[in-house]
């Protein structure tokens, strides 16, 4: 699967512009999400990362200024991501520039980067160092009003071929999702 956005003229633009951010802002603080780790949230990363045997999995919720991971999922020893074997574990917090989400987020459409390292528009973003970033599964999470309130992801150290089967495994994951955000405005609970 490919993906090639336009691109501005005389230049690559790496990291989209995000233009629903103070309408994601605001939905998400009605929905009392995005501020704080969710215990819940971390489960369903977890279920994501189970589903896909994938070691990174996260529920995003970015705002205007950088990505917030309210779910996460790592695994309990970092694969190596550097030469150095030191290896690195991402933290609940990641500036906009790095990752693939700000991507999904624009383009409201499901990402499927089953090597990061073919397409040079990705394979120079921040998490291929850091984190040994290889290859990324991810939807976005557009609720009733069409807001994309964020995304699910995972990610892994290695090339994967995620094929029809992951992108409709993220994609089903996303649609849950989204049924469970709504309703805890209903409800007033976690799902």
């Amino acid at each position: 699967m490919s993906y090639d956005p336009p691109r501005p003229a005389g230049r690559l633009l790496l990291t989209p512009e995000d233009k629903e951010a103070p309408e994601r802002t605001r939905r998400l603080r009605l929905l009392g999400l995005g501020q704080h780790p969710e215990p819940w949230l971390d489960a369903f990363a977890h279920g994501l990362a189970d589903l896909t045997g994938a070691p990174y999995a996260m529920v995003n919720f970015p705002g205007g200024q950088g990505q917030f991971f309210a779910g996460l999922h790592t695994p309990a020893v970092a694969p190596l991501a550097h030469r150095d074997g030191t290896g690195a574990l991402p933290g609940r917090v990641l500036p906009r520039e790095h990752g693939f989400c700000p991507h999904v987020v624009a383009r409201r459409k499901a990402l499927v980067l089953e090597d990061v390292s073919d397409y040079p528009r990705f394979a120079g973003n921040p998490v291929v160092d850091e984190f040994g970033v290889r290859s990324y599964l991810g939807a976005p999470l557009i609720d009733g009003t069409g807001t994309v309130l964020g995304t699910v992801s995972v990610t892994d150290v290695r090339p994967r071929a995620w094929g029809q089967p992951g992108l409709a495994a993220i994609k089903a994951q996303a649609a849950d999702l989204v049924v469970r955000l709504e309703r805890r405005k209903d409800d007033g609970l976690p799902p």
